[in-house]
Parts: C-alpha cells; sequence; structure tokens
C-alpha cells in the first residue's frame, strides 16, 4: 500500500493570525477559502498535492502539549532560522541533530503549536 499525505486540520482561535504565520510567514499559498456550517475555512497548499486546512474555533481541539506537530522541509535551515527571526518568530527549540543527514528546529504557531523546520 503506497500513502501519501492528504491534509492536515487545525482548529485556530484567530484565523487571520494562524494566515499570517502559515501564509506569509511561511510562504504557504492559499488554495481556497470558504464558509461551511458558520465557520470560515481556509485550505493552504504545500508539497504538491498535500493540504492544511484551517479553520475557526473558540479554542483549538487539540491542546498544544498533546504532541501534535506539523513539519517542513527547507533547503538551508540556517536561512530558515533568520527568516523567521526577521518575522519576529523565535525558535522554540533550538536546531536538533539526531543522525548526521537530518537537522530540524522548532518554532511555534499562533494557537502554540509546534512547527518543524528540517
Amino acid at each position: 500500500m503506497k500513502l501519501s499525505l492528504n491534509w492536515i486540520t487545525l482548529r485556530v482561535r484567530d484565523l487571520e493570525a494562524s494566515l499570517n504565520f502559515h501564509h506569509r510567514i511561511l510562504g504557504l499559498p492559499i488554495d481556497r477559502r470558504f464558509e461551511s456550517r458558520g465557520k470560515q475555512i481556509v485550505y493552504v497548499r504545500h508539497g504538491g498535492t498535500a493540504q492544511d486546512q484551517a479553520y475557526t474555533g473558540n479554542r483549538p481541539a487539540l491542546k498544544p502539549e498533546c504532541g501534535a506537530s506539523v513539519g517542513f522541509e527547507v533547503e538551508s535551515l540556517d536561512e530558515a532560522i533568520d527568516h523567521l527571526k526577521n518575522q519576529g518568530i523565535p525558535v522554540a527549540r533550538r536546531p536538533i541533530t539526531p543522525n548526521p543527514r537530518l537537522r530540524f528546529f522548532y518554532v511555534l504557531d499562533p494557537d502554540g503549536f509546534e512547527v518543524q523546520i528540517a
């Protein structure tokens, strides 16, 4: 069986703050935006067909400490750190190198969910 990521859903407190982070700062393009059952829903696209779906709510469905995170791969970790720092996004967990082929760090999105940059 071959699997590929279809989507990730994040229930967010402030849709515009979340879009500012995921679209403007991380650079994920907005695919579509609409309303369903009284909630604003936005799809941002990354890596071909995979999508993140964000929608409004009073609070996140999961608390950040429950272990949910989203990960992205970049060409240069150092450039990503500089870009995020220039946007006022602090590194939540410093770069980690668990093996010679992998190096990553974490930042937090507006709802406190970990975003891994590798």
